[in-house]
């Protein structure tokens, strides 16, 4: 085994870059920079006393995402050495599923999502968003004032999402409030945790009993014989990764496209397909900007920085679109899709097409019901929800002229 030269001990005892920061919810821009100034790998905290190294080179993320000899997805070393109230176990401890299983065990996991994916039709899941947003806007459309986060990106998924998984409109709320306060990571990520585990457990209990046309039931079926207690983390792995960054993906997208008279109109008259906005977000603004996380099997040296075992080695998706962004500039072409938003490798995300069905569709209905959305704020005073995983806007206040998905002001 090789052991750390003296500049690999230094780095170790470098100040970390707190991601927990309100600062950093506020701006990561400079966060950024400070992690890539430490190279390919930078030092940090997720939550004040959790260490993390942070990957934030595109060539060194790419070496990690393939290589599943020398690093794993098994978090259980590590949350042995972290207290049982850290407000990011939430989010980053073991549970058998496809997201923190290696080898054969995420084979098996990962088939099953795919499978039971590949049963939702896209002209359904269409007609799925379509619904969600009619019901949506008719809330609020006659107001002709909205917060599109809180009325409508995050009510939105928890529809779509509780209707792919077999529950009723009534259950939403519940599923959007326990997501936020766990993916948050602070003081209410454990509450969050129990109550999106007591909703998961409910849900498959009843599934067990009674299946249905859903993905649980699917997933109970399956060929590959998972147990009640498996597809039970299946979908609470599902559910979340579903609702909360494909939330964010909308949100950050709407804001950008607000935010450009100019772009917003030729997205509205059909000019330029709604999809473009879409990148532009997975490019620069990628909603889940700090996960897919690994842990050394044994101590080494990566890219020229000691990796000690049990300790997470996050990659930086918002770091490596910062750096595309200052490299490539307007250079770029609008359909380029060299991002790393949906990961690589093994554990690359096995439903983005059905990610960016529900986020396109979304837009462009919402945009033909309501043509003339016009933001309440400029864009650089919008604010930001905490947390060291997410880029996810608190409020996205907008006007318009008063409407209801019986008069829309375009075209459906």
């Amino acid at each position: 085994m090789t052991h750390p030269s003296p500049a690999e001990q230094a780095f170790s005892l470098a100040s970390p870059v707190r991601l927990w920061e309100d600062g950093f919810a506020r701006d990561p821009s400079p966060y950024y920079a400070a992690l890539r100034a430490h190279g390919p790998v930078g030092w940090a905290e997720l939550a004040p006393g959790v260490a993390a190294y942070v990957v934030t080179d595109r060539r060194a993320a790419l070496d990690l995402l393939h290589d599943t000899k020398t690093f794993s997805h098994d978090p259980r070393p590590w949350e042995a050495t972290v207290p049982d109230d850290s407000p990011v176990l939430g989010m980053m401890r073991w549970r058998p599923n496809t997201l923190f299983a290696d080898g054969a065990a995420h084979i098996r996991y990962r088939t099953t999502l795919i499978d039971a994916f590949d049963l939702v039709e896209p002209h359904d899941l269409r007609a799925r968003i379509h619904r969600a947003v009619h019901l949506l806007v008719s809330r609020f459309g006659p107001r002709g004032e909205a917060d599109l986060v809180g009325e409508f990106t995050r009510p939105l998924m928890a529809l779509v999402f509780n209707s792919l998984f077999g529950l009723p409109d009534s259950a939403s709320d519940r599923l959007d409030s326990a997501l936020g306060k766990l993916i948050e990571g602070g003081a209410q990520a454990a509450e969050g945790e129990a109550e999106f585990g007591g909703y998961v457990l409910e849900l498959i209990a009843a599934k067990t009993g009674r299946r249905g046309d859903d993905l649980p039931s699917w997933l109970l079926d399956h060929p590959a014989g998972l147990t009640p207690e498996e597809v039970t983390w299946q979908v609470f792995l599902t559910l979340g990764a579903g609702h909360e960054p494909t939330a964010n993906l909308v949100s950050n997208a709407l804001s950008r496209i607000l935010g450009n008279p100019a772009y917003y109109s030729t997205l509205t008259s059909g000019a330029r397909p709604v999809t473009d906005a879409v990148l532009e977000v997975l490019h620069h603004e990628t909603p889940l900007a700090n996960y897919g996380i690994h842990y050394a099997r044994t101590p080494l040296t990566f890219h020229g920085v000691w990796i000690r075992a049990a300790v997470p080695v996050v990659i930086s998706y918002g770091a490596l679109a910062q750096a595309a962004e200052q490299e490539r500039g307007a250079d770029r072409h609008p359909g380029d899709a060299s991002h790393l938003s949906w990961s690589a490798g093994p554990h690359a995300c096995p439903v983005k097409q059905h990610t960016l069905l529900i986020a396109t569709e979304a837009i462009e209905r919402l945009t033909q019901w309501l043509p003339d959305l016009e933001p309440v704020l400029p864009r650089e005073r919008l604010t930001w929800r905490p947390g060291p995983f997410h880029r996810s806007l608190t409020a996205l206040p907008v006007r318009f002229s008063p409407r209801s998905p019986d008069h829309p002001g375009g075209r459906p």
